[in-house]
């Protein structure tokens, strides 16, 4: 519920007509703004009833203005405002001293001083004027020391939808994906509970966007010039439409390019009905009635608290067995090529309770791994100060370093900088990870995106100490050459990046590591290019995403560099890097051959759903194998389940085929791998297992 104390401004009365100026100090997203009402004073009245009512979605205390002007000026649910928060409100008359030296009629018993009424034609001040609480408090008789309910929406709002229909579409990172569970989830609680697969079928189309490359923004302009040419014709094809409804769907574009081209948007010939930021989701519905009243709903205001955290997505597939938790939003990093922190605002994490609370509903849902999400992922920093049940924090106690006196400082990894500095030190990632690996041994937990700056040691012992925290890093190097990452604003040289690569191997050296590149950075030279292929091939890169660098408006190489390296260089620099790449990268899948892994089941493999399955091994290779009934570890004694190292004991008469089960989705397995490809593994299956089960026998 929203209160929104308003300030009136005097009103010159006369035969002309009358102003009246409203300044709100807080709607919505506490977005100021000014609105100029004119009202002629032949349709201003005084309801019979003197009882607090809303005409024209404007209310007023023991007073209604009704007339036509007002209704046109106000549309129903734009203001409300409730009683007892008009702390004061004065109309004074200009042109007609007569009236004030006339003898006033005493007001009825039921009007308190501060209302008003109709005489002679003129709305007449009753009791106190402005100057009467000049240099005093606010009166009790006035000011509501309860907060009002001032909703978004008019009551009962959440009602008039039953069964509405969304339509969704994601581009873009993993945030997004979770972002448009956390818009599911609030579109849920106003009424619309059905998502359909096809844009005709919906009352509304969410388009989530992504705004770090120029191709992605080029995607979502098509998606909305498709849109647009549906919703002109939509009179034409309404009878034989699967759609339900007699009127084209709102189109709401969400997400990062929503932030950063909202005017453009709003200007696309109709093509848009909602703008909405990545802070602003809860105020959907709010923006959504106000398209229903001809009028285009826009809020991407960027907050410093929102975090969603008591929000519970709403799953975009019941049968995952994978999910995504944001536990930080934003980014303080401000690197030269990024449009995050203009698009996600300024850091702030979730406090640890609510992330323990929301793993475990996902636990209990059947999820077996849980991705935690933010744009700057191990930057995270709770200062909640709540308390976790079940947690003290002694494992980061006993093998932190200086765990006692902690600052942002020590939080980086050694030979890293940071051009924002950390005011109050709280949970770290490391207390997260360490609360979370505890809490639920037979989860399994990845990250993404971390930077390489916040990979401290204890974060590093830590992951090597828990078998459910997954031996994968990803740590984003953008460029090879010292001379770009210090344009890029990166914090760190090739050579400290190569010393934290070598500290990750001798902690973890069965870690997978994977990264971001950039090729045709401002001022990048073929100098610049060649260090950053032979980074590539130093580390031995598990995975990497490489794009060409695309120039985003706000950015400080927007401000600051020219977008100097022809397009085409771009590109063959782009394609020589993924050249390297993937010479780099197959020694990493050929030392897997003969070993045994631990897979998790995600789905049948598409290419042969009915005899095989894919999953995912610790370092996150995919690996496909076939669906045959293997043992089951949890029910058998440890002398009947092999190690692994003969596949074909399984096939033996030791274990009674009837004993045998057949793999799920979600099921953990024993693998043996026996061949690979540049991009995957292939195993036969040993025996269904979990988690604690397969490390103890490990160990």
């Amino acid at each position: 519920m929203l209160s929104m104390p308003l300030k009136f401004s005097s009103v010159a009365q006369s035969s002309g007509p009358c102003r009246l100026l409203i300044s709100s100090r807080r709607v919505a997203s506490s977005v100021e703004f000014w609105s100029q009402i004119r009202v002629r004073p032949a349709t201003i009245a005084m309801a019979q009833s003197i009882q607090s009512q809303v005409v024209g979605g404007l209310g007023f205390s023991n007073s209604t203005l009704v007339g036509t002007s007002l209704s046109r000026c106000l549309r129903p649910s734009a203001v409300t405002v409730s009683t007892g928060r008009v702390c004061i409100a004065h109309l004074s008359s200009q042109a007609s001293s007569s009236t004030e030296s006339a003898t006033p009629t005493p007001a009825p018993a039921s009007i308190k001083p501060g209302d008003w009424s109709f005489k002679n034609g003129k709305v007449v001040r009753e009791g106190s004027i402005f100057q009467d609480f000049l240099g005093q408090g606010p009166s009790p008789a006035l000011v509501n020391s309860e907060p009002t309910s001032v909703p978004y929406l008019a009551e009962d709002a959440e009602k008039a939808v039953k069964n509405g229909r969304m339509y969704v579409e994601t581009y873009g990172c993993q945030m997004n994906v979770n972002d448009m569970e956390i818009v599911l989830a609030i579109m849920k609680d106003a009424g619309y509970n059905e998502i359909v697969y096809e844009p005709e079928q919906a009352d509304i189309i969410f388009i989530n966007t992504c705004a770090i490359r120029e191709n992605a923004e080029h995607k979502v302009w098509q998606r909305l010039n498709v849109f647009r040419h549906m919703k002109r014709h939509w009179n034409r094809n309404v009878v034989s439409s699967p759609s339900r409804s007699r009127y084209p769907p709102k189109v709401a574009v969400l997400g990062c390019m929503a932030e950063r081209l909202k005017v453009k948007l709003l200007e696309s010939g109709k093509m848009v009905d909602v703008v909405c930021g990545p802070d602003a989701y809860r105020d959907l519905p709010r923006l959504l009635s106000l398209v229903d009243e001809g009028q285009t709903g826009i809020n991407t205001m960027l907050s410093l608290e929102e975090t969603y955290a008591d929000v519970s997505p709403v799953r975009l597939s019941s049968s995952q067995v994978s999910a995504y938790v944001s536990i930080m939003r934003g980014c303080n990093n401000m690197c030269s090529f990024c449009i995050v922190p203009f698009t996600r605002g300024r850091e702030r994490s979730r406090p640890v309770d609510s992330i323990v609370r929301e793993v475990g509903e996902l636990w209990e849902q059947g999820v077996k791994e849980v991705v935690l999400l933010g744009q700057n992922v191990n930057s995270y920093n709770d200062i909640s100060g709540n308390v976790v049940e079940g947690y003290d924090g002694a494992w980061i106690e006993q093998n932190a370093r200086e765990a006692a006196q902690q600052t942002s400082a020590n939080l980086l990894s050694p030979g890293f900088t940071s051009i924002s500095n950390v005011k109050e030190v709280g949970l770290t990632f490391a207390h997260l990870l360490d609360c979370l690996s505890t809490i639920y041994p037979q989860m399994r937990f990845r990250f993404t995106s971390p930077h390489p700056k916040h990979f401290p040691e204890e974060l590093l012992y830590l992951m090597k100490d828990r078998p459910n925290i997954c031996k994968a890093i990803h740590l984003p190097a953008q460029s090879g050459s010292s001379a770009v990452l210090e344009r890029m604003r990166r914090g760190y040289t090739r050579e400290a990046y190569l010393e934290l690569v070598d500290r990750i191997r001798t902690i973890l050296p069965e870690a997978s590591i994977s990264s971001d590149f950039i090729t045709g950075f401002c001022g990048e030279t073929e100098e610049d290019h060649q260090d950053t292929l032979s980074l590539v091939e130093t580390v031995g890169y598990d995975m990497a995403y490489m794009f060409a660098y695309s120039m985003r408006e706000k950015t400080h190489a927007h401000r600051n560099y020219e977008d100097d390296v022809p397009e085409d260089v771009k590109q063959r620099r782009l394609a020589e890097l993924i050249t390297t790449f993937r010479g780099s990268t197959g020694q990493n899948y050929k030392d897997q051959l003969g070993t045994t892994q631990l897979v998790l089941i995600e789905a049948p493999n598409k290419r042969n759903p009915l005899e095989e399955v894919i999953g995912r091994t610790d370092r996150g290779h995919k690996v496909v194998l076939p669906n045959i009934p293997v043992p089951d570890a949890l029910s058998l004694s440890p002398s009947q389940v092999s190690d692994g190292a003969n596949t074909s004991q399984h096939n033996s008469s030791d274990v009674d085929e009837q004993s045998k089960v057949k793999l799920e989705v979600g099921d953990y397995v024993e693998v043996h791998i026996v061949s690979t490809t540049l991009a995957s593994l292939r195993g036969n299956p040993i025996c269904r297992t979990d988690l604690c089960t397969y490390h103890s026998k490990s160990r």
